[in-house]
Parts: C-alpha cells; structure tokens; sequence
C-alpha cells in the first residue's frame, strides 16, 4: 500500500479521462455546431482534436509528432521510476502525489497519441501509419477571450486565438501537479533534503559504531 495509493490515483486520472473523451467521442458533434454552454458563457464543452502537445501546442510535421509520442513513452516511464523512487526515500508526500497527478496525465495523452489514429481512425491524412500519430481530444474550454491578434505582436500576430487553450482530464492534471509542485517547491525539496542528510548523518553514526566495535573486538 505504500507505493500501490499513487499510482492509483494515477490509474483513476487515466480513467477519468479516458470515460470523459469516450463519452465526447459518441455523444458530440465535433467543433463549433457541437458546442455546449455549461456555466453562462466562459466555460464550455468544445470537442476538437489536438495533434500536438498539451493545451494545444504542436509540433510541426509528421515526424514531429512521431517523436512528440515516443517521448512521450519514454517520460511515462521515467516519470513512474521518479516516483517509486521519491516513495522510497520517502520524501513530503505532497510531492508524491503531484508527480502521481502528472504521471496519470502523461498516460492518458499517451494513450491517445499512440492508439487513437487506429481505435478512432483519427490520425491526420497523409501520415505513413495510424500507429503512434492519434489525435488527442479535448473538451474543455474556458472562453475568457478569443479573437484576432494585432500584427506587431510578436509571435501570434495576425492570428486568431482564445486566452485560454482547449483541454482535458489529462492536461488539467499534469496542470495541478505541476502548480503544487512550483508553489510549494520550497517546503517540499527543503524537507527532501534535510531528510536524506539525515539519512547520510544515520549512516555515518552506524558506520563509526561499527568501526569502534571491531577495533574493541581486537
């Protein structure tokens, strides 16, 4: 149970958002026709398809999002090591469940990244295979402004954006984890590290009560 309640909560982020983009996938028309006002006119449920990163972002090119997932897999793994390890050395449990919310986030993009182009025939047209280049889906759309860009504003000039990006169970999970961890960064590394020097003194204490037990012995 020390390790199996993180990634649990890992496990249950994945199904959240798994039964959430499911139930879009069947039950809304995608774009703007399909578009749903759930509280007033700043939140909304707004199915579109993202084939980049989170909140929207992208890579350009087919293999640009053959590399995007791939390194997705391997921060999926590397995330799940990280924190086995960070229960093991049983660092503030804060952090452990922040990078338990990001790992479950992680693996729900994953998946549909590297199944959705054949479970949902929704890979981009023109790519060499469905596997690995899925299109992620979002749904949740805070509308706190949209419109066009002036053009002397640097990088999205001329461009027609919302403030705040599509997203989904997966995006607003690595979202809170990743917010905890840098608004208590302080408090949880602080503790990380008096912990393991006490941890380091503990050893050194146990090895000179060693030495002084053999040299006594003789």
């Amino acid at each position: 149970m020390k390790y199996a309640k993180y990634y649990l909560l890992a496990l249950g982020v994945i199904a959240i958002d798994q039964i959430v983009k499911m139930l879009v996938y069947y039950n809304m028309e995608m774009g703007l026709p399909g578009q749903i006002n759930v509280f007033g006119d700043w939140f909304k449920l707004h199915y579109t398809l993202n084939p980049g990163m989170a909140f929207g972002l992208e890579l350009g090119s087919e293999h640009g999002k053959l590399f995007l997932t791939i390194f997705r897999l391997a921060a999926m793994v590397g995330i799940a090591y990280y924190l086995y390890y960070l229960v093991k050395k049983q660092v503030p449990a804060g952090l452990t469940w922040s990078i338990a919310l990001i790992l479950g986030g992680a693996i729900g993009n994953v998946i549909d990244s590297t199944f959705y182009g054949v479970w949902l025939d929704n890979a981009p047209s023109g790519v060499s295979t469905p596997w690995f280049h899925g299109q992620v889906i979002d749904m949740f759309y805070v509308d706190i402004w949209e419109g066009w860009v002036a053009d002397w504003v640097p990088l999205f000039g001329g461009e027609h954006i919302s403030l705040w990006p599509i997203f989904n169970v997966a995006d607003a999970s690595i979202f809170i984890g990743v917010g905890f961890i840098l608004i208590f960064q302080k408090r949880f590394f602080s503790e990380h590290s008096e912990s393991e020097s006490s941890d380091i003194k503990m050893d050194t204490r146990t090895e000179d009560a060693d030495q002084f037990e053999t040299q006594k012995a003789q």
